[in-house]
């Protein structure tokens, strides 16, 4: 138990999609955290909106408008500080409102300007409901599209890596949101080299991982089994990570992905490296189903997010479970913490 560390910024808490039951955890991850020695969070959004699903919901919080993000220090132990914000509606949870998209763009678009600016430790984002977003211009496939676009304006060239987080699991998966028939053709051994240095520059900068060790997938059932299964593991993988150790990484890999989850396997690595969607994120959602949490390597600020969707079937229930938010604004403390030392 303890204060927050007031000699790091606050972490900046995106709304998210208001309809769906990103006010309900923000609400319980709240009073999960502001008498611990987490690190302060605010959240930029509809402070009266927000207060209002919480109480639908059958949470009791209180509030307070900050007009900057220093001020949630003094306020954070006693009270959620909230950037008000206020939305063009008031949805009714569950029932997704296009007069909200613009409030819910501009809180990322805030969010990384003040982390940019220096006002901010990190940025956590709640979750989004695209369609929603679309009838206001949004044209990327996600957070992590946009996040990287908006880096991009601030004259930096992002490359953007989604690892997944599960307790001492560290998983990323090298294809993500594409059919299975077209993995083979999106993997190369360009692609896993420089994707694997990214994790690696930022295991080291974010984690204090000195030296990461660094593991990969096959693709093939047992690893292609010396070719026999499938040569990809011959033609693609081998070739990236002979290259990879030739630069000075610890790797490790090809590994059978059936054998490659398990307890003592995952001591052997720091991070693994999959080559598609699915292998990376059954063993971390199996793992810790709850606390889970997505992390954006590869920009130039720190970016967690929980790892679900918005979840409108139980909005305005209080069913909603806040763990992954909750992982999620501890691991952007734990990461901030280790850039600022």
């Amino acid at each position: 138990m303890g204060a927050p560390t007031p000699d790091l910024n606050p972490i900046a808490l995106t709304c998210g999609e208001p309809a769906g039951i990103a006010p309900e955890i923000t609400a319980k991850a709240w009073l999960a955290l502001h008498d611990t020695s987490a690190a302060a969070f605010f959240l930029i959004g509809d402070d009266n909106y927000f207060s209002n699903r919480a109480a639908q919901a059958g949470i009791s919080i209180a509030t307070t408008k900050i007009s900057a993000p220093h001020e949630a220090h003094g306020i954070f132990a006693t009270a959620l500080p909230i950037l008000h914000r206020p939305l063009a509606a008031h949805p009714r949870p569950g029932v997704i409102d296009p007069a909200t998209a613009k409030g819910v763009i501009a809180a990322i678009d805030e969010g990384v300007v003040l982390i940019m600016a220096g006002k901010a430790a990190a940025l956590v984002t709640n979750p989004i409901q695209k369609e929603a977003l679309y009838s206001a211009g949004f044209r990327h496939q996600g957070h992590t599209d946009y996040l990287a676009a908006l880096a991009s304006k601030t004259g930096h060239r992002p490359h953007e890596v989604m690892m997944l987080v599960a307790r001492d699991l560290r998983t990323v998966p090298l294809t993500v949101h594409i059919p299975f028939k077209d993995v083979l053709a999106a993997l190369s051994t360009e692609m896993i080299v420089s994707q694997a240095h990214v994790v690696a520059n930022d295991l080291q900068k974010y984690f204090g991982i000195t030296r990461p060790r660094i593991a990969f997938t096959g693709l093939n059932p047992h690893a292609g089994e010396n070719g026999t299964m499938g040569r990809e593991e011959q033609t693609i993988i081998i070739p990236a990570i002979n290259q990879l150790r030739a630069e000075g990484l610890t790797v490790s890999g090809p590994l059978p992905a059936d054998t490659a989850f398990h307890e003592e396997a995952r001591a052997n690595y720091d991070a693994i490296l999959c080559m598609y969607h699915d292998q990376a994120l059954i063993p971390v959602k199996t793992l810790d189903f709850h606390g889970g949490v997505n992390v954006t390597l590869g920009l130039p600020f720190i970016r967690t997010s929980p790892d679900h969707g918005t979840a409108l079937g139980i909005a305005g229930t209080g069913k909603a479970n806040p763990q992954s938010l909750i992982a999620a604004l501890k691991l952007a403390g734990e990461m901030a913490t280790h850039v600022r030392r």
